[in-house]
């Protein structure tokens, strides 16, 4: 009998550029005049957080012991790979924070020679370093051949890039774009992620010993990102009550799924 099977690479590939180009389709209403109260924006913010962190622990931290338990046979080797992996994702990301010059829609800007840079190029800089670990994670898990965990994780990453492309589209129309203008930025800064997600599947294909590194520190770059990022802007406007709300259901919601699928 005939069965097709896709190169897990190619679907890792496929797999972050769909999760991508969701961020576009969640940006599509400032195409129509429609305006978001900050209420509702920072909820948003809050639920794309709260899939981040389920996904990180329960998609890749969770099965990244598994791995590899079975890989070196002890636990103690297991554990200290997630702590290094983790440790070394979050720092990562910390790094290109203090590398890269970038504007946050609250904070205002940071790194080196932001205020000789247009705040559009900043704002792009800023929701780039946002996606990077996203697309490095749905690569990952299906570049390691489980093509269950990587379709999960496809799934929850476009959940969340939905509304993140919204609040991200609304946010630069809130600061003086153009509808189009800010609906192009907010469509593009999702395009990052089948590049980050082609590099993790290409890495944990060739080498199956990298895969639980790989995951771990995605993982790790996902919740810096949480922690430094979406959880300070979603908390700034006094919404911490709606933003916590959202958290708890895209928790909830990405937790229901993995165990659905699981």
């Amino acid at each position: 009998m005939f069965t097709f099977t896709m190169d897990p690479v190619l679907l890792g590939f496929l797999a972050s550029l769909g999760a991508g180009l969701l961020t576009a389709l969640g940006a599509l209403p400032v195409l129509f005049g429609t305006r978001i109260s900050a209420r509702l924006n920072d909820t948003i913010l809050g639920f794309a957080a709260g899939v981040m962190l389920a996904a990180s622990f329960f998609s890749l931290i969770i099965p990244a012991l598994d791995t590899a338990r079975s890989l070196y046979g002890s636990n103690w080797t297991a554990a200290g790979i997630a702590v290094a992996g983790v440790l070394i994702g979050s720092a990562t990301i910390a790094g290109l924070n203090q590398i890269l010059p970038h504007e946050h829609f609250q904070q205002g800007r940071e790194g080196p020679m932001s205020p000789e840079l247009a705040r559009i190029w900043l704002f792009i800089v800023a929701i780039t370093i946002h996606n990077l670990p996203e697309g490095l994670a749905v690569g990952v898990g299906f570049g390691g051949g489980d093509i269950k965990a990587g379709t999960l994780l496809a799934t929850g990453i476009g959940l969340q890039n939905m509304p993140e492309g919204l609040a991200v589209a609304f946010a630069l129309l809130s600061v003086g774009y153009g509808r189009m203008k800010a609906f192009t930025v907010a469509a593009l800064t999702g395009l990052v992620e089948p590049v980050t997600g082609l590099l993790g599947a290409v890495t944990v294909s060739v080498a199956e010993q990298t895969l639980p590194w790989a995951m771990t520190f995605a993982a790790g770059a996902m919740i810096y990102v949480i922690s430094h990022e979406i959880i300070p802007e979603s908390h700034r406007r006094g919404s911490q009550r709606q933003a916590s709300l959202g958290l708890m259901v895209g928790l909830a919601l990405m937790m229901f799924l993995d165990s659905g699928f699981g």
